[in-house]
C-alpha cells in the first residue's frame, strides 16, 4: 500500500513506548505516515508495556498513518530492510528520521561508580550511538537526492553534565557530535540535522521509578514533560522556515518550545534546565579532511 504522496513520511526508531511512542503519536496528529520500529511485537516481549503495533494504531487514531515494522537496530540487515520498505512504499520519500532507539540497562540509573556497574551498559553504544549512525546513513541515501529532510537525534543534558555515568553521558555527547558533523556534510544538499535535549519525561519507565524511589523523584513531580511534547517540537523544527540555521546544533526542547510557541499537551511551557544542568557545547568552525 502506497502512502499519500502529499503527506510527510517519518521513521521513529524505538517507538514501542516512552519518548519514541510520544513522538510518533504527535507526528500522527500532524498527518504524518509514521513507521514505528522496535522489537516489542506483543505485550510481554519487554518488561515494560507497549508494542510497535499499539503505537502504530495510536498514530492512525490520531489522524496519521501508523506502520509498525519489527526491527532490531543492532542488526544492520534489518535496518537496511526497513529503509528499503519505506523507499518502496513511498516512492523514495523520507522526510524525517527520529533516532530514538536506545538500550537501557536496569542498572543505568543506580548511584554507583561505573566500575561497580555491569559492563553490559556499553551496549548503549550499539543500540543508541551506532544504530543512530547506521539509520542516518540510510536516511541520507533517500533525503539527499530529494534535497530535503531532517534527521533528529534524541539527546540529553547528560552530554554536558554528569548523568547516569560515563556510558550514558558519552553516547549522548556523541549524538550531539553526530548531528554537527552529519549536518556539515548534508548542508549543501538541503538536508538538516538536530540534536534535542529532553527534560524529564513522564514515561512508563519513570512512573515505575517514581513508585520505587519516591524520594529521589519528588523534585521532578509535576514538572515532567509528556512524550508528545518532543514530537510537537520535532514537527515545529521540521516545518520551520529557519530550519537550515538550526542544522547541526543541539537544543533543549523546552527552549525550542518558547521559540516556536509550542506547549506541552496540558498547555504548560516545560521548564528549561540550562541553569541547573548546563547548555549544549559549542563547536569549532575548523574543517580538516
Amino acid at each position: 500500500m502506497m502512502a499519500d504522496q502529499g503527506g510527510r513520511v517519518a521513521i521513529v526508531t524505538g517507538g514501542s513506548r516512552g519518548a519514541g511512542k510520544g513522538v510518533a503519536v504527535a507526528l500522527g496528529r500532524e498527518g504524518y505516515t509514521v513507521y514505528v520500529t522496535g522489537r516489542s511485537k506483543a505485550e510481554g516481549d519487554a518488561p515494560l508495556p507497549g508494542t510497535i503495533f499499539k503505537t502504530a494504531d495510536e498514530v492512525t487514531e490520531a489522524g496519521g498513518r501508523g506502520v509498525a515494522v519489527a526491527c532490531d537496530h543492532a542488526d544492520d540487515a534489518q535496518v537496511e530492510a526497513l529503509f528499503r520498505q519505506v523507499a518502496d512504499e513511498n516512492g523514495g520519500r523520507l522526510d524525517l528520521l527520529v533516532n530514538n532507539a536506545t538500550f537501557i540497562h536496569d542498572d543505568l540509573t543506580t548511584a554507583k561508580p561505573f566500575w561497580e556497574k555491569p559492563t553490559d551498559l556499553v551496549k548503549i553504544y550499539d543500540v543508541g550511538l551506532r544504530s543512530s549512525y547506521i539509520a542516518s546513513w540510510h536516511a541520507a541515501q533517500l533525503m539527499v537526492p530529494r534535497k530535503a529532510g531532517l534527521i533528529a537525534f534524541v539527546s540529553s543534558p547528560g552530554a554536558a553534565c554528569y548523568m547516569h555515568g560515563p556510558a550514558y553521558g558519552s553516547q549522548k555527547a556523541a549524538h550531539d557530535k553526530l548531528a554537527f558533523d552529519m549536518g556539515f556534510d548534508l548542508r549543501p544538499f538541503g538536508v538538516s540535522t538536530i540534536a534535542l535535549w529532553l527534560g524529564v519525561l513522564k514515561t512508563e519507565r519513570t512512573e515505575i521509578a517514581q513508585r520505587e524511589h519516591p524520594e529521589e523523584y519528588e523534585k521532578f513531580k509535576g514538572i515532567e514533560e509528556h512524550p508528545e511534547f518532543t514530537g510537537r517540537i520535532i514537527h515545529a523544527v521540521a516545518t520551520a522556515p529557519d530550519l537550515a540555521e538550526l542544522s547541526g546544533q543541539a537544543f533543549y526542547t523546552s527552549e525550542l518550545g518558547i521559540k516556536y510557541g509550542v506547549t506541552d499537551v496540558d498547555g504548560r511551557q516545560p521548564i528549561v534546565f540550562r541553569e541547573m544542568l548546563g547548555g549544549p557545547l559549542g563547536w569549532n568552525s575548523g574543517v580538516v579532511y
